[in-house]
């Protein structure tokens, strides 16, 4: 679609959208939160923790953090150690935890819809350009590094 701006904060706003939508629109695809209205907050904070402290690593290394921008440089510490997309994992927790608070189903669906997008839309493609941009280094830290957990 041009002039749609595909950027993950976007699909992520659309993701929650679809749950709050379907709790108004489809009552009957929900359940009792229950049991998980605490372990969706702990979720929540989880993730938004990992999402500041990639932001910090963008910043610290003074390399873009948009998507489609060449990097400046390759960021293997912090939380991208563990995680080689720790903003995007960030924003599928952020849409569980959502889910999980509002019972809803149809929330788990977006869920795992949000994450195939940023797996195959984002993702996938960063790690292609890395690859161009740091050669060698790139390879050994893809290898090295789960792409989500």
């Amino acid at each position: 679609m041009k002039g749609f701006p595909d950027l993950p904060p976007i699909w992520w706003a659309a993701s929650m959208g679809v749950i709050y939508i379907a709790k108004w629109a489809l009552p009957q695809l929900h359940f009792d939160v229950g049991a998980f209205a605490s372990v969706a907050s702990a979720i929540f904070w989880v993730a938004l923790g990992l999402i500041a402290w990639s932001g910090i690593w963008f910043w610290r290394k003074k390399t873009p953090i948009e998507p489609h921008h060449t990097p400046k440089t390759l960021i293997k510490e912090g939380p991208f150690r563990i995680s080689r997309n720790p903003i995007y994992l960030g924003l599928v927790m952020l849409t569980v935890a959502s889910a999980l608070s509002n019972g809803s189903i149809i929330g788990v669906v977006a869920a795992i819809g949000l994450w195939v997008i940023l797996d195959r839309r984002f993702a996938a493609k960063e790690e292609a350009l890395l690859l161009r941009t740091f050669g060698d280094e790139a390879r050994d830290y893809l290898a090295d590094t789960r792409r989500w957990l």
